[in-house]
């Protein structure tokens, strides 16, 4: 039997997810679809989302052409950065959600960095 991609995408997540948790603290969470791509960031727990973004948001809307390429990312990764730190979080685990760390997911991470999140 063949192993599908979510499964073997959702399989890299839990796993990163568990380290995570086990070094504690907040972690930016990004999930990406074709169409659009969202990042949140929990607290220690997981239980409480301190901040989220996503293409999705009225003020990202106007400043993009679409929401599924890295131009959008970059909106996204600056506007999850300054919503952090005004909920008093500087430092973060990236949890990329089992995608790999290239075009959007990076495009994000890197927007992020240059606005003040440490990862």
């Amino acid at each position: 039997m063949a192993i599908s991609k979510l499964h073997r995408r959702k399989r890299r997540a839990g796993s990163i997810r568990r380290r995570i948790s086990e070094l504690g603290g907040n972690r930016l969470s990004v999930f990406r679809t074709p169409r659009h791509i969202y990042a949140q960031v929990f607290d220690e727990t997981g239980s409480r989302v301190l901040a989220s973004a996503s293409t999705l948001e009225a003020g990202v809307k106007q400043d993009i052409k679409t929401g599924g390429n890295s131009e959008a990312a970059v909106v996204v990764g600056k506007l999850i950065a300054e919503k952090a730190k005004a909920a008093g979080v500087t430092r973060v685990a990236f949890d990329r959600s089992g995608f790999s760390y290239h075009g959007r997911i990076k495009a994000l991470a890197d927007a992020a960095r240059e606005s003040g999140l440490e990862f």
